[in-house]
């Protein structure tokens, strides 16, 4: 998996039950992104946000000699983790600070970096971490701009619960254009590949997106209220959804998602 570096305070901690709701749908970015990373026989492979374990359990599988190591910042991600996977070492940290040891030839991250300030340079920090041959394998969400974002920022500003949210911050930055991105690893690198997907996911119904959101995006959101905030603030938003998203003809409901996909192999030192 692995949605995000985490945010600090344990009240808006990540839920991993909430989160492996929609197991298979959140884990395929992360077949897609390993599939296309050029390592055959790595040493060390850290999974950034490794969230529940799903993307980790994907590269012991791919790399059965690695060390694989995973990395989040989320508790309850990690004592998931570590019970789906107890031959694995966890750590709790901070990917902002982060910093790989000597001797890592992989860093592997799937829907993690969007959450993470500055993450541009906090990315071109890790990639010059790595040796030659180093590869840095990212996945991001680009969904900025997709309707459920742009829902949940209509209810943030108006409504009962506005003024018990207002220190929460919703808005991601959008990510920067993947020229953008060249630009910025490219001086570092001997190969740099950048792609989008656009998955289509099909939802049973308009609460099975209200159930994918509540397991990254809303958290915080539903964090920040009592109880019966919380249930009115639900009740709106399903709303909401339900006319941002028509249901198709058999009664499932299309929920569009953008990905952003990086993959950097390090270049021989200067």
């Amino acid at each position: 998996m692995a949605e995000p570096s985490r945010s600090p305070g344990r009240a808006a901690d990540w839920s991993a039950a909430q989160y492996l709701k929609f197991e298979d749908e959140r884990t395929r970015p992360s077949r897609d992104l390993l599939a296309q990373v050029p390592l055959d026989d790595p040493r060390r492979v850290v999974d950034l946000g490794c969230g529940p374990g799903n993307s980790t359990e994907l590269l012991v599988a791919r790399f059965p000699r690695a060390e694989v190591i995973g990395v989040d910042s989320s508790p309850d991600m990690l004592r998931q983790a570590r019970e789906r996977l107890p031959g694995c070492k966890f750590v709790e940290a901070d990917l902002s600070t982060w910093t790989p040891q000597p001797g890592t030839d992989q860093l592997f991250s799937n829907a993690v970096f969007h959450w993470v300030p500055d993450h541009p340079n906090v990315l071109k920090r890790l990639l010059e971490a790595l040796g030659p041959g180093g590869v840095l394998a990212v996945q991001m969400p680009d969904n900025a701009n997709q309707p459920a974002i742009a829902v949940t920022e209509k209810l943030v500003a108006s409504g009962p619960w506005a003024a018990a949210v207002t220190h929460v911050k919703t808005r991601r930055k959008e990510l920067l254009r993947p020229e953008e991105y060249y630009d910025l690893f490219r001086p570092l690198c001997r190969h740099i590949d950048i792609w989008h997907i656009h998955y289509n996911h099909l939802m049973d119904s308009h609460a099975s997106v209200v159930e994918w959101f509540k397991g990254s995006g809303l958290r915080p959101l539903l964090a920040a209220l009592d109880e019966p905030m919380r249930e009115a603030f639900l009740a709106k938003y399903t709303d909401e959804i339900s006319r941002a998203y028509p249901p198709r003809c058999d009664g499932k409901v299309m929920l569009r998602f953008p990905r952003l996909f990086i993959v950097a192999v390090r270049g021989e030192e200067a």
